[in-house]
Formats: C-alpha cells, structure tokens, sequence
C-alpha cells in the first residue's frame, strides 16, 4: 500500500522546462532552423522534460542529452568543454567513457544558473547547426527567468 513520503526540493520546475523548449522551438521556426530536439536537465542529470520537433532523427535525443551532460559535468558551457579540450583527446575520451557515452562536447549544451551563478541544470538541444542549437537553448533559458552560462569571468 503506497504511503505519504516526504517531497522532494526542485530549483526548476516542469513548467519552466517545457516554457525553456517551447521557446527555443520557436526560436528555431523564426529563423528557419532544421528541426529541433530539446532536452532539459536538472541539478542531478534528471530529465525534467524532453521533446523532439516532427521530422527530427532519432539519434538527436541522446545527442541533445549528451550536449546538457557535458555542460552540467563540467559546470560551463558544452562549447567551453569542447574547446578548452581541444589538444586533450585523451581526457575526452576518459570522460566519454566514464560518462557511458552521455558526454557531446560541441555547442548546444548550456548550463543553467540560479541568481547566485550556481548551476541547478543543464539544456541541451540538437538539430540544427551547433552554435544555432546554442542560440535556441540561450532564448529558452532566458524566457524562463533564468540566467544562461557559458563560463564564468
């Protein structure tokens, strides 16, 4: 017999998940982008909410996913891991590993931050070009009142 149990704490609710893709989709159809997959995750690498625009392939949700992976693993932007890592293929490769494959260090993979800059998720999107996916995830967060990092000053 299932029982009361004590609720869990959330920084990010399902509204203001769905409200971060709903934007980044039309964000996307204003600028004539491919079709969008969009994937947020919170604090604990969660799916919050998830969703793929009609005609997108299917390989565009674990990309999406991987992308918000590699922003909240490593606390900047999935742009900044891929970049800083650029000469460490190695390390890449670790993390790739250790991470089960769920780690995309391209652009599209943002972090999202609190009013104190303190990650308390991640969006990930993939189906357009990288920095366009990057874009659309940056209107997302912010409509949803929330602040978007790449990486810190």
């Amino acid at each position: 017999m299932a029982g009361k149990v004590f609720r869990s704490h959330f920084q990010i609710s399902r509204l203001q998940a769905r409200q971060i893709i709903d934007t980044a989709f039309s964000k996307a159809r204003n600028a004539g982008m491919e079709p969008l997959t969009a994937v947020v995750l919170d604090m604990g690498g969660n799916v919050i909410a998830a969703e793929r625009e009609d005609g997108c392939a299917p390989l565009r949700f674990p990309v999406a996913r991987g992308k918000a992976y590699a922003a909240l693993g490593n606390g900047v932007a999935s742009r900044i891991v891929g970049e800083r890592n650029e000469q460490r293929p190695a390390f890449l490769a670790s993390v790739a590993a250790a991470s089960d494959g769920q780690f995309v260090p391209v652009p599209g993979g943002l972090v999202i931050l609190n009013e104190k800059s303190c990650v308390i998720g991640a969006v990930g999107i993939s189906g357009a070009s990288s920095d366009e996916d990057e874009q659309a995830a940056l209107a997302g967060i912010h409509e949803a009142g929330f602040r978007a990092g790449l990486a810190p000053d």
